[in-house]
């Protein structure tokens, strides 16, 4: 994906895809049911906010971790495809991923659920990690750096909006609207989660047959 304006698209669908708000919103509903509408905007604000920062680290410093960790950005493109087509997987069956918790976990979540579970786990999950870290090692100038960035900011903008007016679009897209919605993410993640497993996969590939090309003369 060479140019500049289809690699912000794919930035912007893959990191919307994965953060998942529509798929948050029943659960930032339930947690917050019993508060006024001031903690609601305030818990949603800092939710958004936490998240934002730790995944803008994670991409930022993604290549700094590989280099002190010996870590292959290959592998973790194989490995990345993979946790992220298994929260697609899990989408197109509209079920929620594992890192959900249970309405008796909420409960412990009650003194700090804007950074847990809201932030963490739920907006700022490991599939998203794992895709800013590759997106970032894709982008090979400045632009598209610049185009990684402003996306992801573009999409927690978007989160803010819709944890904002999560009783509003509850109410408008009921249950079989948030359904569909999850399932037509879920397939666009799983097709992203097969070109990452497959652009780790390739050079390693060819790797291999190249060391046995020689071997063989």
């Amino acid at each position: 994906m060479d140019g500049v304006i289809p690699f912000f698209v794919l930035c912007l669908t893959s990191f919307f895809s994965l953060t998942n708000p529509l798929g948050t919103m029943p659960l930032f509903l339930t947690m917050t049911r019993d508060m006024s509408e001031d903690d609601r905007k305030r818990i949603a604000k800092r939710a958004t906010i936490v998240a934002f920062l730790i995944l803008i680290g994670f991409t930022l410093l993604g290549q700094v971790i590989f280099k002190i960790f010996g870590l292959s950005s290959n592998g973790f493109r194989i490995a990345g495809g993979i946790v992220i087509f298994k929260i697609g997987y899990d989408m197109l069956q509209a079920r929620y991923s594992s890192a959900k918790v249970s309405p008796d976990e909420v409960k412990s979540y009650a003194n700090d659920i804007s950074v847990t579970p809201l932030a963490i786990p739920m907006i700022c999950g490991p599939g998203a990690i794992a895709q800013g870290i590759m997106l970032m090692e894709e982008a090979n100038h400045i632009e598209k750096k610049i185009a990684l960035l402003i996306s992801i900011a573009v999409v927690f903008a978007l989160i803010y909006i819709i944890l904002r007016a999560s009783t509003r679009l509850n109410k408008i897209l009921g249950e079989t609207g948030n359904n569909v919605m999850m399932r037509l993410m879920g397939l666009i993640l799983m097709v992203i989660a097969v070109e990452v497993f497959l652009g780790g996969a390739e050079p390693i590939l060819t790797n291999i047959v190249k060391s046995g090309t020689l071997l063989a003369h």
